[in-house]
């Protein structure tokens, strides 16, 4: 699934973020949520932008329309995620990993590397048993 929100503007970007995390939500809580908020009728434009783009749908609730992503949650981290992967190390996993784990700031646990030790290797026998 390709949803990347690649296209969008700095605003358009956070609507759909906050949609995300809220999971759905009035033109009137957008707009509670954003930082330095352009017009209520502003968000409510854009909104409507971001639904003909196929990135969000709304539900009509009485006279108010309630807002919603139109992928899900996982889908969409995914598709940002391989966007960051691609962009920024060139498609490389082992490279996101090694900066990660290089990073001064990083703070990951013992537990987290038991872990993440694990699922490479479920992944591995995985492709193993699909040869």
């Amino acid at each position: 699934m390709q949803l990347v929100k690649k296209g969008l503007s700095r605003r358009e970007r956070e609507m759909v973020d906050i949609l995300h995390r809220l999971g759905s939500a009035t033109a009137a809580e957008v707009h509670e949520q954003m930082a330095d908020a352009p017009t209520y009728s502003a968000v409510r434009a854009t909104l409507r932008i971001l639904e003909e783009k196929g990135h969000i749908h709304h539900v009509q609730d009485g006279k108010r329309f309630v807002y919603e992503p139109s992928v899900d949650k996982q889908d969409a981290a995914a598709s940002a995620l391989n966007q960051v992967v691609s962009t920024f190390f060139g498609g490389s996993l082992e490279g996101v990993v090694r900066t990660f784990l290089s990073a001064e700031e990083s703070q990951i646990q013992a537990g987290e590397l038991d872990r993440l030790s694990a699922l490479i290797e479920a992944a591995r026998q995985k492709e193993n048993t699909e040869k």
